[in-house]
């Protein structure tokens, strides 16, 4: 049994229902699922060894909560799964292959990787998505992320030369034809945009990728490859990957919401727990099973020592003490708080566990729970809410 449970946010398209009637709707369904989802930690294997958060009798599983990908008419869950936790080396592939099979019979339609995630070998990705995916390749969206590659020169960037090559070879290690969406990442200031956005619509013209879009640019950025695009009548992209949670705002906040209504591009958002930061297990100090203690992660190690993270500890305490108020976890009250926000189309989940998968799924539930005056209540707790802020959440 498929049972889903990202929101069903998005543009009209051409139902006839307004913007208003769409929020209503989605509140009316969400507000019937609070109960069967808030506080959910537990799993429960269902007789085929299947992990639902609902059982065949529940009316729940006839929703579907998606969202169209900024203004495409593609349909993505509103949490999706970024496998850079889940194809780490730490993690095995059995406890990988559960991962992805538990968040795709719960509905989980998107999952993003990286020319370089799993050190650039898709083994558990390709054998996980051509054995345990059984629908068939039209039911899921698959991402990837073009521009560190190899050492060499020629094999990583933004040239032409390297988003061709990069984005074959991870075709053929992912054991795809195609993926549905290419992000490109804008550390490479030295490639000209019209090579970008040329390169791009090359790979869609052949097959490649469906869509294409953009990771860490600048809103600037954003615009000028969308003005090259209209120019020159070439593909522009949809979709902006950004990081976004608490301490992590103006971005997504301020410049994406004005990017999403002038050219229809939306956002995918990944860290909602700031690299664990807002989970709790760093209150009293640095766990050695934790990331922060592992080869490579120095400089979250730094941040939590900090002043700054001091202090964002401390308001992470205090937000703990909201969540239990909420009867939720932190970390579902922290990835509801980023679905919240408009324009914002799915938040990528970063998770090692089957257990720590159903956690965070259940924050579709506490997504009812935000009204404003409690988002007014946060605000204030964080103090930091971007300057020159407008109404920026769906309920």
């Amino acid at each position: 049994m498929q049972v889903s449970i990202a929101c069903n946010i998005g543009a009209g398209g051409g139902s006839g229902i307004t913007a208003s009637e769409h929020l209503q709707k989605e509140r009316r369904v969400a507000l019937s699922m609070t109960a069967a989802l808030v506080g959910q930690s537990k799993v429960r294997a269902e007789p085929s060894k299947r992990t639902v958060l609902f059982d065949q009798k529940s009316s729940l599983h006839l929703f579907t909560f998606c969202r169209n990908l900024g203004k495409s008419g593609l349909r993505v869950s509103c949490l999706g799964l970024g496998t850079w936790v889940t194809f780490g080396s730490q993690i095995s592939d059995e406890m990988a292959e559960s991962v992805v099979t538990v968040a795709y019979d719960n509905g989980v339609n998107l999952f993003d990787t990286a020319e370089v995630y799993a050190s650039g070998r898709y083994s558990k990705i390709s054998l996980i998505y051509m054995g345990v995916v059984e629908s068939g390749r039209s039911s899921y969206v698959v991402t990837t992320k073009i521009y560190w590659g190899g050492q060499a020169e020629t094999e990583h960037g933004l040239s032409r030369k390297h988003i061709t090559e990069g984005l074959r070879g991870s075709l053929s290690r992912l054991q795809l034809d195609y993926v549905d969406i290419v992000f490109t990442n804008r550390s490479d200031v030295n490639a000209p945009m019209e090579e970008v956005v040329r390169a791009m619509t090359c790979v869609i013209d052949e097959g490649l990728a469906m869509y294409w879009g953009t990771s860490r640019w600048k809103a600037a950025e954003i615009m000028e490859a969308y003005s090259v695009a209209r120019h020159f009548n070439l593909v522009p992209p949809v979709c902006e990957q950004a990081e976004y949670h608490y301490f992590q705002r103006d971005k997504v906040e301020l410049h994406l919401p004005e990017l999403y209504y002038k050219i229809g591009v939306g956002a995918m958002t990944w860290s909602p727990l700031a690299s664990g930061l807002l989970t709790g297990k760093y209150h009293k100090g640095v766990p050695d099973s934790s990331r922060a203690a592992m080869k490579g992660y120095s400089w979250l190690k730094e941040r939590l020592h900090s002043d700054e993270g001091k202090q964002q500890l401390s308001k992470v305490k205090e937000l703990h003490l909201l969540a239990e108020r909420l009867k939720c976890t932190a970390p579902q009250l922290a990835i509801a708080w980023c679905l919240r926000s408009e324009g914002v189309s799915s938040v990528l989940l970063g998770v090692s566990n089957k257990e720590q998968l159903m956690e965070n799924l259940g924050s579709i539930g506490v997504l009812t729970q935000l009204t404003p005056p409690l988002i007014a209540e946060m605000d204030a707790l964080l103090g930091n809410k971007p300057r020159g802020h407008k109404k920026a959440t769906r309920s």
